[in-house]
């Protein structure tokens, strides 16, 4: 039976809550009462994740396909991956974490039956640490300013898409992206619901602080020219307050003669410029690099495996 119902989630490293996460998510879909699947993809995990989605894949064989990818390419590739072999009308991302109770898919789907194509979720009470809270909030904030993105809860991978965003993402060849907000701009209906958030059951988050800043980047790059603009602009103001400051300079020169006493402003002047030309640098390299990955073509992942035939 073609499911109305697929549910993507990316493994990496989650062994040790596998069997929790299932215990949870086929009762929240069988109470449903609706056809669906659940498409696992492990993203190159080097521990025994994939062992345990095979024997999950062999207890529940009639709905549970899995893609096992050779290497590792971060989760949204590898969410991108389970999209391109989803059938279902609608599809729903969960983190394979539990902080994001399976229980809450059912919501989700009820605002998709609403009609709504785009059902974004922001945590309550969330149980991360200080800092992740604080980068989240303040990584939301840049997105907010720079992109037409409004995501308010970015990080949360609960979420739903309808066919029609699903097709469109699907149509796309970004070899680096991120898939919220790429289903966002293909959304013409779209909702937010707050969910529950609870701590991470077993194991240890895969998200850095500077992964969190990495991602950061790569949705400002891969969303919106506003950094390239913005680099521009302080190039134009800096060298407009350099000119002034340089006819100061002469003028001074002519009137006081030689000086000495205003070197190590010079140098500070100098040092700031510099760290300006070094930072519009590292902005159109990360411009540049996105770019570069294009052009090479590459595959995007690379299936090693293949359970439950998932492919469309």
């Amino acid at each position: 039976m073609t499911p109305d119902i697929s549910v993507v989630i990316p493994v990496f490293n989650e062994e040790q809550g596998l069997s929790l996460l299932c215990e949870r998510l086929f009762p929240a879909l069988d109470a449903l009462h609706r056809p669906y699947e659940v498409i696992f993809v492990d993203d190159g995990s080097r521990d025994g994740s994939a062992t345990a989605l095979r024997k999950v894949h062999a207890a529940r064989p009639d709905v549970v396909r899995v893609l096992l990818l050779r290497f590792n390419v971060g989760q949204h590739l590898a969410i991108l991956a389970a999209f391109e072999r989803s059938r279902g009308r609608y599809v729903v991302t969960l983190d394979a974490d539990l902080q994001n109770p399976p229980e809450e898919i059912a919501r989700v789907v009820a605002e998709m039956d609403a009609g709504y194509d785009y059902v974004g979720t922001v945590r309550q009470l969330r149980q991360d640490v200080w800092w992740r809270r604080t980068a989240s909030g303040v990584i939301n904030g840049i997105r907010d300013r720079i992109t037409d993105i409004r995501i308010t809860d970015q990080g949360c991978m609960l979420r739903g898409y309808g066919r029609n965003v699903i097709d469109a993402v699907n149509a796309c060849e970004e070899v680096s992206t991120f898939v919220p907000a790429l289903a966002y701009g293909f959304a013409a209906r779209r909702t937010e619901i707050p969910v529950a958030h609870e701590e991470r059951a077993v194991g240890e988050t895969k998200y850095s602080l500077y992964r969190l800043i990495r991602l950061n980047f790569d949705l400002m790059t891969g969303f919106s020219l506003v950094p390239l603009q913005l680099v521009s602009l302080l190039g134009l103001l800096v060298s407009i307050a350099s000119l002034v400051f340089v006819g100061y300079l002469a003028v001074r020169r002519l009137l006081l003669g030689p000086e000495a006493e205003g070197l190590f402003t010079l140098f500070g002047i100098m040092t700031f410029l510099l760290g300006v030309l070094l930072f519009g640098l590292g902005i159109v390299g990360e411009y540049i690099g996105r770019i570069y990955q294009q052009v090479r073509r590459r595959p995007r992942y690379v299936v090693a495996e293949s359970l439950g035939d998932p492919a469309p």
